[in-house]
């Protein structure tokens, strides 16, 4: 039932209309529609729950490198953890995560768009893994008067630069990452550099996959103090993933709910980071779901038959992104 306050304003329903007052104008909305899932619509549902929460995941990982993201660096990252699922073909929907995708999607992704690292930094880069998981950077020369972007009105002369690298593990299966280092090279005034390798000391495990960020903050110097201001921003803070390596023997999916201790890993207790991750939650509800809004009760799957084999009957395919 819809009334009309002293204002005249009109609020509650009549029919299938919902009115609503909003800074003194009346909002006029219909009703939502339920409507029944299929097994594909809860499917993909499932999966692109997997890619937000693995993106935000990835996202928190690495705010220590980019420090200042844009507004859609959420929806930005979760299409390219999406596609990347997508794009893998031997898993079937609603079964597979990041571990199965293809990660050179993730390759070039910016954390803030304001300032896209290729754009404000002239420095090439090429990322490579050795056979005992050791992650090197290869920078070539740069020439920070011509090479580098700067904000309006800033003056290179007498800035400083540091050109941030950073490594990171995660194994989502066993819901944990893992920081394995961070490498700067400081930079100051108008210079030339040559063409230098850098390698992180810290090896991958085998059944994580790592991605590697590149970053560049600006800082201006006070010379009565000899301190130094970051003048990064939201407008300018550029960062980048400029290497992804899949995980060579990734763990088994769990078959319930992962309780990550960092006590379980012996030796690297202080640099694992629980990760509040809900894809694997998402994947072991996924049945239940199927089940209460598609089948009837007599040919609902129980607990005890729940087996790859049911889980990936249905083949699904997909048109490349």
């Amino acid at each position: 039932m819809a009334t009309i306050d002293h204002k005249g304003m009109i609020h509650g329903t009549a029919g299938s209309v919902i009115y609503r007052a909003y800074r003194g104008k009346n909002i006029i909305q219909g009703k939502a529609k339920a409507f029944k899932q299929t097994a594909k619509t809860i499917r993909s549902a499932t999966e692109f729950g997997l890619s937000s929460s693995a993106a935000a995941v990835i996202r928190k990982a690495f705010e220590p490198a980019y420090f200042f993201k844009d507004g859609t660096a959420a929806y930005r990252s979760t299409q390219l953890v999406y596609r990347s699922i997508l794009n893998n073909v031997s898993g079937d929907k609603g079964k597979r995560d990041l571990h199965d995708g293809d990660l050179s999607q993730l390759d070039g992704l910016d954390f803030n768009a304001n300032s896209k690292l290729t754009e404000v930094l002239q420095m090439s880069h090429e990322v490579s893994k050795s056979s005992n998981g050791q992650v090197s950077v290869t920078l070539g020369p740069l020439n920070t008067k011509t090479g580098i972007k700067r904000p309006k009105n800033q003056s290179g002369a007498y800035m400083k630069y540091r050109i941030r690298l950073m490594l990171v593990a995660f194994n989502f299966r066993e819901e944990y990452y893992e920081n394995l280092g961070v490498k700067d090279l400081n930079l100051e005034g108008y210079q030339n550099t040559e063409e230098q390798i850098i390698t992180f000391t810290e090896t991958v495990p085998e059944d994580c996959l790592a991605l590697v960020s590149m970053s560049l903050m600006l800082y201006s110097s006070i010379s009565q103090t000899n301190e130094s201001i970051l003048l990064n921003s939201k407008e300018f803070s550029p960062c980048a993933i400029i290497g992804a390596f899949q995980s060579e023997k990734p763990s088994e999916y769990p078959i319930k709910e992962v309780n990550t201790q960092p006590s379980n890993y012996p030796g690297r207790e202080k640099k694992i980071k629980e990760m509040f991750y809900k894809g694997n939650l998402l994947m072991l509800k996924l049945i239940t779901k199927i089940n209460k809004q598609t089948l009837p009760i007599s040919k609902k799957i129980k607990p005890n038959q729940i087996t790859p084999a049911i889980i990936s009957k249905e083949r699904v395919w997909f048109k490349k992104v």
